[in-house]
């Protein structure tokens, strides 16, 4: 019996093994590292949060983002320089190196509660008993298609998640759903690759990060009215990211509250160029129906009025 199985290996799951092994504890941790950055978010993205806000943690703080770029000699800045995924993925990478070197790279197919723990199924056949269980899979498995396209085949219809290489879209017509970072960055990351791509939109309005403005430093008002945090500069955000642990003794209801309605669906900076008066985009649209006519989808969408579009 270990005390702890840790099962994923991105940012978080490395991290927590690394001051895990840093404290003495015994654990096990499962899974391919940087999975999901790796293989399922799209070439060319770039990440929301700021470089030093991109750090994964080992209980010293002596490997970060910076660092990892100033070995390789990658342009790094606080906040001016978006960070690519490439360079997130390679540095995860050089992360699991240094503090996880003991990675297994196996899938726990189960988990079964046990009185005095937990059992773990792996995709060898082995079964590992601990203590305690440490959820850091993501949002992998958590990918979801409206009903409105759930008489399509995977021909017709497939979530973002499942694309890595944009390549096979082009020249291709194609209609994004959503109005988060994930929809404008794949519209706009399509459209570089040579794809026919309209994003379509329930909200009325999309929304972007703002970005910094370079040599210009932000007045000691503004610092303090809107401290800056790995959320965004904002005072409420400062206290969410750097406070977790005042946090969680709120009751229930009220942070199940401030997570629904803090901050919500909005794409980075660097996507705004690539995007805005690029992209055709129908907004204030919801997909009603989708059927296959001739090889192609047509898609029927209805907006607030009750109108509709095909």
């Amino acid at each position: 019996m270990i005390d702890a199985a840790i099962i994923g290996a991105g940012p978080y799951g490395l991290s927590i093994a690394a001051h895990l092994r840093n404290s003495g504890i015994s654990y096990r941790i499962f899974g391919k590292p940087m999975q999901s950055w790796r293989e399922h978010m799209p070439k060319g993205m770039m990440l929301k949060s700021d470089g030093f806000a991109s750090n994964l943690y080992e209980p010293t703080g002596a490997f970060t983002l910076r660092d990892f770029c100033a070995e390789q000699g990658i342009a790094f800045h606080d906040t001016e320089i978006p960070v690519s995924l490439d360079t997130f993925a390679k540095y995860g990478l050089a992360f699991r190196e240094r503090f996880v070197p003991d990675l297994e790279e196996k899938n726990v197919t189960s988990v079964v509660r046990l009185p005095e723990g937990f059992l773990l199924k792996l995709d060898n056949g082995e079964q590992v008993y601990a203590r305690r269980v440490v959820l850091a899979i993501g949002i992998t498995h958590f990918k979801y298609i409206p009903e409105a396209f759930s008489n399509l085949s995977s021909e017709y219809v497939t979530h973002s998640y499942d694309h890595h290489e944009l390549d096979r879209f082009r020249g291709r017509s194609v209609a994004v759903i959503g109005a988060g970072a994930s929809a404008i960055g794949l519209a706009a990351l399509m459209n570089q690759a040579g794809c026919n791509v309209q994003l379509i939109a329930r909200r009325p309005k999309l929304e972007f990060h703002s970005g910094p403005t370079p040599g210009k430093r932000r007045s000691l008002w503004q610092r303090v009215r809107n401290p800056q945090s790995g959320l965004g500069p904002n005072i409420k955000s400062r206290f969410y990211a750097d406070y977790p642990n005042l946090f969680r003794f709120f009751p229930e209801d009220l942070r199940v509250k401030l997570v629904r309605v803090t901050l919500g669906p909005a794409a980075g900076w660097t996507s705004k160029e690539l995007f805005i008066g690029i992209v055709p985009t129908l907004t204030g649209m919801t997909p009603e129906r989708a059927e296959v006519v001739g090889g192609k989808v047509r898609l029927t969408v209805r907006s607030a009025d009750g109108s509709q579009k095909t």
